[in-house]
Parts: structure tokens; C-alpha cells; sequence
């Protein structure tokens, strides 16, 4: 049975973001993720994660000026040292939610212009060697240009690519269903075909991305698959609730209360 992390940036905004793991456990969730959480000191992240008794599946490291139009560095030769910066300011945050895998974001650059290409690699490189000590993993995740046009990793095949020419040991795809339905379609292929470099889940309707119980998708099928190919990682929740977070998880009730 999947294990779903509710992802606290998208799910329960009719609360404040710390009171959100109160309500996405009593909701029945046993794990949550989120994308950027840093105005909040690392100890009262913890604290409210595991008062709650909750596992931290996954974070995004800082991604720079959310709000000016940054993504992320790594695809970013004359960023590297924020990049470098955004590890050390990530793991406070690690340490204090024992998360084991973080999402590091490429930014908006041309993936035809070698020099990205250079630094993206050097990046990831970089960032899994720091993080390695700690036990753990970095991901990578296409994100499809509709949704943010101009992302630098935007193809699963190059992900695909690059992890299996890297062969670094800590360094997972984040296979995103909704971003790969868009860009490429033919999910279940490509589930099977990259399950031994997934780190992490993530799924949505497509194409609205609300609740994953309708559209284009059958994700009943797709979370069997997820068993039937022996997935044991967490599958999370990154969806805008097409109304109040507890009236659309009808489609989570067979899976509330999952092993941790």
C-alpha cells in the first residue's frame, strides 16, 4: 500500500503552515513533505513534525527569489556558491525533521547551452557529496515547461541519463506523475523502466492538478502498480484541493494511517 506524505505548502492552507502537521495528522496522514519552509526556525519545524509523530519525506532546498521568478541554481554556472549556500542553509532543517532525501532545482536556463549542462552536473555532484555524510539522498525532478516555462530539467530521459551516467549513490529521481504525464505521457512505462532510480512520488490530476481521483489519470491502477513493482518509498501529495483539504480526501481514505 502506498505510503502518501501530505504536502503542507499545497494541502491545508486554511491553516497556518506550522498548525498544518497537526491537521494533516489528524487528517490520517503519516508523513508530509513541503517546498520552502525557511521563515520558520528548523527546532519548530521539528517540533511540530514530530510532536505529531510524523515522518519528514521530503523538502525542496532554497530556491532563491521565489517571488522574482527563480527556481533554483544548479543549472546556474555563475551560482554556484548560492547553490553551495543553499545546502548549508537546507540542513539545519535535514537534521532537525531527519528528512533523508531533498529536492535540489535546477533553475531557468537553455538545456541546448553546454555550460548549463556543466553546471548542473557540477552541482549535483556537489550537493550529493555534501549530503552524502548525512545519510542523505538528492533529488531531481522534471518539471514540465507549462507549468514553469524555460525549467532547465524538463525531460525525464535526460534525468534518466544523467543518474545512470553519475552512479552516484545517493542521488534519485523524483518522478513526478502529473509533470510526466505532461511532458512525455505513457506513466506506467515509464514507472516501470525508472523504479530503480526512484527516490520519490509525486501526484495531481492532470490537467488541473487538484485531488488525483479523476481526469486524464487512473491512479488506482497506477498506486497498485506502485506495489506491484515493490515501490516502498512515499508518494506525495503536491496538489491545490479544489476546496477545503479534508472535503476532497475521499480518494485517501482506503490508504489513512499507512505504515510509517
Amino acid at each position: 500500500m502506498p505510503r502518501f506524505a501530505a504536502n503542507l505548502s499545497m494541502m491545508f492552507n486554511e491553516v497556518p503552515f506550522l498548525d498544518r502537521f497537526d491537521a494533516a495528522a489528524k487528517a490520517g496522514f503519516t508523513a508530509v513533505e513541503f517546498l520552502f519552509h525557511y521563515d520558520h526556525p528548523a527546532d519548530a519545524v521539528g517540533e511540530r513534525l514530530h510532536r505529531n509523530g510524523l515522518t519528514q519525506a521530503l523538502f525542496n532546498l532554497p530556491p532563491g527569489n521565489w517571488e522574482a521568478g527563480e527556481k533554483g541554481f544548479a543549472a546556474l554556472p555563475a551560482r554556484f556558491a548560492d547553490l553551495q549556500q543553499s545546502l548549508r542553509t537546507a540542513l539545519p532543517y535535514a537534521k532537525a525533521t531527519r528528512a533523508r532525501r531533498l529536492h535540489l532545482m535546477a533553475g531557468i536556463a537553455d538545456r541546448k547551452d553546454p555550460d548549463a549542462v556543466a553546471a548542473f552536473r557540477k552541482s549535483v555532484k556537489w550537493a550529493a557529496d555534501f549530503l552524502a555524510p548525512e545519510g542523505i539522498d538528492v533529488v531531481i525532478e522534471p518539471i514540465n515547461p507549462r507549468n514553469v516555462p524555460g525549467y532547465f530539467l524538463n525531460d525525464f530521459h535526460f534525468a534518466r541519463d544523467l543518474i545512470g551516467e553519475l552512479d552516484i549513490a545517493n542521488l534519485k529521481l523524483q518522478f513526478d506523475i502529473y509533470h510526466c504525464q505532461i511532458i512525455h505521457g505513457d506513466v506506467t512505462m515509464r514507472l516501470r523502466e525508472m523504479m530503480p532510480m526512484i527516490g520519490h512520488i509525486q501526484v495531481a490530476s492532470i490537467p488541473s492538478r487538484n485531488e488525483p481521483d479523476g481526469e486524464e489519470l487512473n491512479y488506482p491502477f497506477l498506486f497498485d502498480e506502485l506495489d506491484r513493482l515493490g515501490y516502498g518509498g512515499f508518494v506525495g501529495c503536491e496538489y491545490n484541493p479544489r476546496g477545503k483539504t479534508t472535503d476532497g480526501l475521499a480518494w485517501f481514505k482506503p490508504y489513512a494511517g499507512a505504515e510509517k
